[in-house]
Order: structure tokens, then sequence, then C-alpha cells
């Protein structure tokens, strides 16, 4: 059986405040896109994970096995054998591995008929990664906590395209947090999505990763300025990777370096 993991931009991200236990409180939105790849799984008779595409670094304890081995400390899962092919880039901001480990439990699940709801799905998802939890709902939520309390949120951007810029930069969490002052902002995310046009996002919605990493990756910032310069509504980066994107109302032309990796689709 084969399922496509995709995915996910933030619509903003606001980091709150640092919690006792290191982790940081935050705001964000996550939209499911549909840059994809390719997760397979078939009963077996030996456990084994194989990835073409983008090399993951490691040593093969990744997490579509932990997610493998998660659901089977609590059900008699058979061997499996597990093909990915990796095309979602690593430390870009986009969720790759989330939606894989997500993925995975989700395609377990009906493969053997194990019958969890989502909500049980989530609480394994959690234990995996703060995102996961999203791709096992994958629609626009908007998150809080340190990512994994959900809550839907009044989006349809269907009309819309999404161009997303990946400038082979990778960005690690530690990195990308090690720049950050939390602060509360004045208007919220849900406030911004559900009451304001896109095209006043601009000013409002901010991804408070940007204010630091442009320092160190200026192209980030160029990247950025370009895709408003090719008519974007709106602009900015997912998560704390290095993906940029823009929203457009219109397929637009865009021209990057071709080391740059590009997507582009509707929303």
């Amino acid at each position: 059986m084969v399922v496509f993991p995709n995915a996910k931009i933030n619509l903003g991200l606001n980091i709150l405040s640092k919690r006792d236990d290191g982790y940081h409180e935050l705001e964000t939105c996550f939209y499911p896109v549909q840059w994809q790849e390719a997760l397979e799984i078939i009963e077996a008779k030996e456990t084994k994970v194989t990835i073409t595409g983008i090399t993951i670094p490691g040593d093969g304890d990744n997490i579509i096995l932990k997610a493998y081995n998660l659901l089977k400390a609590s059900f008699a899962l058979p061997a499996v054998n597990i093909h990915l092919h990796k095309s979602i880039p690593i430390g870009a901001g986009l969720g790759g591995g989330s939606a894989d480990a997500a993925f995975t439990l989700t395609l377990l699940n009906t493969l053997f008929n194990l019958g969890l709801p989502d909500d049980e799905l989530m609480k394994f998802a959690v234990s995996l990664g703060a995102d996961c939890p999203f791709f096992i709902k994958n629609k626009p939520m908007l998150a809080t906590g340190i990512g994994e309390k959900l809550s839907d949120v009044e989006l349809n951007f269907s009309d819309k395209h999404i161009v997303l810029v990946y400038p082979d930069i990778h960005i690690s969490t530690k990195e990308a947090y090690s720049g950050i002052i939390p602060k509360k902002p004045i208007i919220g995310i849900r406030s911004i999505l559900e009451e304001k046009e896109i095209s006043e996002w601009k000013n409002l919605l901010k991804n408070d990763f940007e204010f630091s990493l442009f320092k160190s990756y200026p192209i980030l910032d160029e990247i950025k300025q370009q895709l408003y310069d090719c008519g974007a509504v709106y602009a900015s980066m997912s998560g704390s990777g290095s993906c940029m994107y823009g929203i457009f109302e219109q397929s637009p032309q865009i021209n990057f370096p071709d080391s740059f990796r590009i997507w582009s689709g509707k929303l």
C-alpha cells in the first residue's frame, strides 16, 4: 500500500515564551501543501526500511522506524518492509520528517485494521514530534503549546497559487532557536487569518525566525523580496527552516538559480 506524505507551511509563527522544560510556547497556523513524497509499506518476513531520493542523515534509526516500533509496542504488528522516496528537503521548515512519521502511523492503522481513531493516532504522533499530530488531520489548523495543541481555523485558499523556494540551505532547529527572543504579539495569528484580508498580512503576519536568520542568511530575505516583486500577495519563511514561499492570485513567472529547488501549485 502506498501513500504520499505532503509538506506544510507555517502561516505566521510567534515564539511566545520559553518553558521550564527547555521547549518554547508558540503560536502558528499549519497549512498543508502538496509537495509530496512516496511511502510504501508491505508485510514481510523481517522489518526493513529503505530510502531513495534525498539522503537522510543518521544511522537508520529514523522517524519512520520509530513510528512503526511505537505502534508495535502496543499492537501485534507483523514485520514489514518500508520504502520511502524522499523528495521534501530536510531542514527546510516543511515538516517532511513529521509527515513521514504521521503517514506511517495512519498507513499501519489502515493496513492492519487497528481501528484507531484520529484522536488516538494523534496521541501516538505527539511522542514522535510536536508537529506530527497535524499531519494526522492534514488540514489548516491553528497550533499552540509546542505545536501539538491544534484547533480548527477557517481558511480556504483553493483559488490561490503557491511557490516554494528552497535555496539548498539546511537550518537546524537548534540554530534557529538560538537567535530567538520570545515575545507576545500585539495581535494573534487567528485574528489576522480570520479577520484580515490576505493583502494586509504583509505587515501583520510575522515569522519570528526571520529576524535572526535573515542576518545569518541574507539570501533568504532576497528570495522573499523577489517573491513580492513577482506579485506575491504574501511571502514568508516556513517554520524554522530555510524554505521561503509566496502566495499568488495567479500562477507567476519566476526566475531563480538552477541550484534552488522550486515547487509550485494550487493551495
